[in-house]
Parts: structure tokens; C-alpha cells; sequence
């Protein structure tokens, strides 16, 4: 038999349920810096004690960065995350200090940062994969050429179905966009344009989901004051 009735009045709320509440009403950057103070590794009193600690948050990383594997970053992902403004790559993406990134405690929270990193910095990812594409056809100039052939190719078809207005020649104009076609794949693949694709690809994945991982989540909106004012802008 308890001696305290449970009180109606309280404002404590269990661990779980508070959880999911911040995740229910997007308070996600809360329940994210809330994980990673739990989280937060006590000071060791030994040696010993030092290196197996060592050891265990080796192992916590790995095993986060292999559950990370197994899951879609691209799952929440919508058209409307690409058509907004990019955020800004200083204070937003990369942050303004070395504060705004942390090891995730575990593989929940790593997801949870990869999801919503991906969705916010959307526009900044498909940026940083297209540079990554152009630095692999620099460095690789037999498959920029071959790139550049095609183009010129389709441009070239453009004109002449312009010109010679092949809309009246369905027939003819069909069989030339296949050979066409054939032409163009045959280019990509022997100026190894695909190698040059799936590099940027792998490097370019790999950047996000390290980057998305250790960003920490803040608010995705500052929070103003009661006169309608940001925080941040001062008055003039």
C-alpha cells in the first residue's frame, strides 16, 4: 500500500509518454539534445575503467553506423523539401560551432537525426552531389567528353526536328530518336560515365548520412518573442 495518493495535479510525466509527445508535436530538436544529456558518458576513475569505456562506445558507434545502413534517409523526403529556400550553409548546415554536433547515443537517435537532417538540408545534399558528379567528370575527362557528346547529340536532334519539322514524319522521326538513343548509351558506356555517376553516388551518400548523424537538431523556426519579433533581430 503506497503512503502518497497519486496526485492529479502533478506535472511530472513518465519518460515514455513525454517522448511521444515531443515527437507527436515536432519538438524534435527538444527530445535530441534531451537523449543526448541522458546519454552523456559519467567521468571514469580508472584506467581500466577508461579503456573499457573506450571500447564500448567503439562498439556503440559501429553497431549505430551499421543500423544506419539498413534504413531509407530518403523515407520522409517530399517535393516540396526541394522547393524552398537553401538554407544557409554557414549558420544552418554546417552551424557555427563545433557545438552543433554530438556522437548519437544509439541507433534511435542516429535515425531520428538522419530523417529529419535529410529532410531540412535537402537542397543542400542534392547541391553537394551534383559538385561531387562534377569533380569525378574533372578528374575522369574521357567520360566528360563522352557526357558532353550526348548532350551536344540531343541538342542537335532538337534543331533538326525543328528545322526540318519531323513531326510530320512520325515514322521517321521515331526511328531516328532510337537510334539515337542507342548512340547515346553506348557513349555513356564506353566513356565510363557511369563510374563517374555511381563515385559521386557512394561519396556523396556517404558525406550525408555522416554529416546528418552528428548535426544536432535545432529549431527549425526561431522563436519570437510576444511583439511578432524574432529573438535574434535587434531593433534599429
Amino acid at each position: 500500500m503506497t503512503i502518497f495518493s497519486a496526485n492529479p495535479l502533478s506535472l511530472s510525466v513518465p519518460d515514455p509518454a513525454f517522448e511521444t509527445w515531443l515527437r507527436d508535436k515536432g519538438y524534435l530538436e527538444i527530445l535530441d539534445e534531451r537523449t543526448t544529456t541522458l546519454a552523456s558518458p559519467r567521468r571514469p576513475v580508472s584506467t581500466t575503467t577508461t579503456t573499457t569505456t573506450s571500447h564500448l562506445f567503439l562498439f556503440s558507434w559501429l553497431s549505430t553506423l551499421v543500423s544506419l545502413l539498413n534504413q531509407n534517409p530518403f523515407a520522409k523526403l517530399t517535393a516540396d523539401d526541394f522547393g524552398g529556400d537553401t538554407p544557409s550553409w554557414t549558420l544552418t548546415f554546417l552551424g557555427p560551432s563545433l557545438s552543433c554536433y554530438s556522437f548519437p547515443s544509439g541507433p534511435s537517435q542516429a535515425r531520428m537525426r538522419v530523417h529529419e537532417n535529410v529532410k531540412r538540408y535537402a537542397r543542400n545534399y542534392a547541391f553537394l552531389s551534383l559538385l561531387f558528379f562534377a569533380c569525378s567528370l574533372y578528374q575522369m575527362p574521357i567520360a566528360l567528353f563522352g557526357l558532353v557528346s550526348s548532350l551536344a547529340f540531343w541538342e542537335l536532334f532538337r534543331l533538326c526536328s525543328n528545322r526540318w519539322t519531323l513531326e510530320n514524319y512520325p515514322i521517321f522521326r521515331q526511328a531516328l530518336l532510337r537510334v539515337l538513343q542507342f548512340a547515346t548509351a553506348v557513349t555513356l558506356y564506353f566513356s565510363n560515365v557511369q563510374i563517374a555517376f555511381l563515385f559521386a553516388i557512394g561519396i556523396s551518400y556517404a558525406a550525408m548520412i555522416l554529416h546528418a548523424s552528428l548535426r544536432k537538431l535545432t529549431p527549425s523556426k526561431q522563436p519570437t518573442r510576444v511583439d511578432g519579433y524574432k529573438r535574434s533581430q535587434r531593433n534599429r
